[in-house]
């Protein structure tokens, strides 16, 4: 069995061809501009919609932890302190404002949901992209699920940050087409700050996966924390002979997730979107190692 948050159908920007992209739930690096903080946590959670509340008070009489109340301008309020996760709130919730983030699957209800995209796949040389989070971590759930997909004909790809021991990656090799890889800065004390932990290990496992397996290399564009990164990227993926490489420019859609999960919001202030001619400057920069991008 395994947590999966979303399953997100006609993507179109997590590989080649029509995909679906699942995405599991936890992650080991705590990147500051995370904009799917729903992810990081392996468990469940209890994800409150405040403006989906129609106070119908339902939720009082189903938490025997008292975590529901109104406030004095008689709002819903959620205390996360009393909050045991038990999700009988939710289950009582007609208005849909209190949700459980993820759910627990097995391989074959996984395999059941893509197959059903399986002509999209095919017209368009599509298949599936396993996200997260970071899928690594569930790495036996991932193995079962990927052989199920080869077993049936369907392209795979993970997408990875690549913080886990290389065995992970050899086990699932024989069944992944394609790796999707994530590198958020080269420098290791930057890459600490910006993501908690270094990034020797995420550097040494790409630069031995590039030797044996298909890899796109993923780089995050994001204004007030790694663009003096960039050079330091650059030459490292021309270095070792990284061919493909997708820039991922920084955007805010995620912000109004933290309220909804009861976390300390992001500093979207600190961080900004990247205009067109940064992205160009940074386009060239990587062609001048002999880096492909693909967007």
């Amino acid at each position: 069995m395994g947590n999966v948050f979303n399953i997100q159908r006609f993507s179109v920007f997590d590989g080649p061809g029509i995909r679906t992209a699942v995405f599991f739930s936890g992650c080991n690096l705590r990147c500051l501009w995370c904009h799917n903080p729903e992810s990081i946590p392996a468990g469940q959670q209890l994800k409150y919609n405040r403006d989906q509340c129609i106070a119908c008070g339902k939720c009082f009489g189903a938490c025997e932890n008292g975590a529901h109340a109104l406030d004095g301008a008689g709002a819903h309020v959620l205390d996360r302190g009393r909050c045991s996760v038990c999700l009988r709130c939710a289950g009582v919730c007609y208005a849909e404002a209190l949700v459980p983030v993820c759910s627990e699957m097995s391989a074959a209800e996984l395999l059941r949901a893509l197959l059903t995209d399986a002509e999209y796949y095919r017209q368009s040389g599509g298949g599936a992209t396993f996200s997260g989070g970071e899928p690594m971590l569930q790495a036996d759930f991932l193995l079962e699920v990927l052989k199920a997909c080869k077993n049936h004909g369907v392209h795979t790809a993970v997408d990875t940050a690549g913080a886990v021991g290389f065995g992970a990656f050899e086990k699932i090799l024989p069944y992944c087409d394609l790796f999707l890889y994530d590198v958020k800065a080269y420098n290791r004390d930057v890459h600490k700050k910006l993501t908690g932990v270094p990034n020797g290990l995420i550097l040494e496992n790409l630069e031995k996966l590039v030797k044996i397996a298909d890899v796109t290399v993923r780089v995050p564009v994001v204004v007030g924390a790694n663009i003096e990164e960039m050079a330091g990227i650059a030459g490292f993926l021309g270095g070792i002979n990284i061919k493909k490489c997708e820039l991922m420019p920084y955007h805010r859609l995620g912000a109004g997730k933290y309220k909804s999960l009861g976390l300390d919001s992001a500093d979207t202030d600190t961080f900004e979107t990247p205009d067109e001619s940064l992205l160009d400057e940074i386009k060239d920069l990587f062609k001048s190692k002999g880096v492909k991008i693909l967007c």
